[in-house]
């Protein structure tokens, strides 16, 4: 039965010639059984009868042209006066068909309404009435006759109406698709630009302290190998730390959510600076740690991002800042905010360094910096000291929406 359903929705004209052919035969059937009508009125009302099928048959393909192809076969049915006969009942199927195609201007649609209404008007003027009733009954007569013209139109127009509906809705299921598509591409960049951000912090920070580290192992392997020691002591912890963060956020790439495992490690927060920089100090630079304010939990990403900037900063220094470089870093508790200041002393490098990315040009320097603060809202300022050295200053919002 589906098929049969899905054969019809496929070749409307030919399932619609295929009821004009049996269309054609009772019409013609009709015509040869007109009582008291001559042979020439009969031979004169084929025209009509063809017409009128071949409405039937291409109503939805040309639907214009067999409404007012519809239109002059009952203008030549009243000139020739020939009775009302079964082919017109086309005039009912054209009606529909004009009011439910959405090919069809509503203009169109209601001036087929109109011809519609005026049909038996018009018909009952050339042939008159059935006397035998007073001048109401045969005006009543009149009005339910156009009643059949009338409900045609109207479901036609339902329908017309349903379709619009249903293709309003199908095009803004397409429409929000398509949104829904564009919102989670951008979201996919978004992620990938702060894993990008997030592996560029991993490696930069913990890289670099392990190549401080094995260089001052090499350094003192034969005069001093229990610092030698302590500092492939240092290596192996960092390593690991780094490999734990990476696996972090290779497990986010692979499944869209952290693994619960004990190789995992949380996200960095503002507690853990203190940590960063005893990593620091044991990688041989010398750092000032100051807090300011009372410290409570902040928003994650504002922890975050706090976290990443230090970071950020004190490998900047160790690799611009020279062998002798010291540096500050200071926290402080605002009632609206959390404001860093990072500082060294050293000879520091150009800004269009920090700028690219480094003396390699291949982290993200600065512009992961803003990028971060741009996230929360923040405002960041950076660049060389008076007397010498690096300074970056930050300042992150505590907004509701955070």
């Amino acid at each position: 039965m589906q098929r049969l359903y899905d054969f019809i929705r496929r070749h409307p004209t030919g399932v619609d010639s295929f009821w004009a052919v049996l269309f054609f035969g009772f019409s013609m059937l009709n015509v040869a059984d007109l009582s008291g009508a001559s042979t020439a009125l009969r031979l004169a009302t084929v025209p009509v009868v063809a017409a009128l099928t071949a409405v039937i048959a291409l109503r939805r393909k040309w639907t214009r042209q067999m409404y007012w192809l519809t239109v002059g076969a009952g203008a030549y049915q009243l000139a020739i006066g020939s009775p009302m006969q079964f082919c017109d009942i086309a005039m009912l199927v054209i009606l529909y068909t004009v009011a439910a195609s959405g090919d069809v201007p509503r203009r169109v649609s209601r001036i087929a309404l109109v011809s519609g209404l005026l049909a038996p008007p018009l018909y009952f003027l050339r042939f008159g009435v059935d006397k035998t009733g007073s001048a109401p009954q045969e005006a009543l007569f009149v009005v339910f006759v156009m009643v059949p013209f009338a409900l045609a139109w109207v479901m036609g127009d339902s329908l017309r109406t349903r379709r619009a509906y249903y293709a309003q809705l199908v095009e803004r299921n397409q429409r929000l698709e398509k949104e829904r598509e564009a919102q989670a591409k951008v979201a996919v960049a978004a992620e990938r630009a702060r894993i990008a951000r997030e592996l560029h912090d991993v490696v930069a920070h913990n890289v670099s302290v392990m190549v401080v580290q094995a260089d001052g192992a090499a350094y003192v392997m034969d005069v001093a190998p229990e610092q030698a020691k302590e500092a492939l002591q240092t290596i192996s912890g960092t390593g690991r730390q780094a490999l734990a963060e990476m696996r972090r956020l290779l497990g986010v790439l692979r499944t869209g959510e952290p693994q619960e495992s004990e190789d995992y490690v949380p996200q960095p927060d503002v507690e853990q600076i203190e940590v960063l920089v005893e990593q620091v100090r044991a990688a041989g630079l010398t750092v000032d740690f100051e807090v300011e304010g009372a410290p409570r939990k902040l928003p994650s990403g504002v922890e975050l991002t706090a976290y990443r900037i230090v970071q950020e900063a004190l490998t900047n220094t160790r690799k611009h800042g020279g062998p002798d470089a010291k540096a500050s870093v200071r926290l402080v508790y605002f009632d609206d905010g959390l404001g860093l200041l990072v500082e060294d002393d050293g000879r520091g490098a150009a800004h269009e360094l920090y700028e690219d990315g480094g003396a390699d040009g291949a982290g993200h320097g600065l512009i992961g910096m803003r990028e971060r603060i741009g996230m929360v809202g923040g405002t960041l300022d950076a660049g060389p000291r008076p007397g010498g050295g690096f300074r970056i200053s930050a300042l992150l919002p505590l907004k509701k929406g955070n």
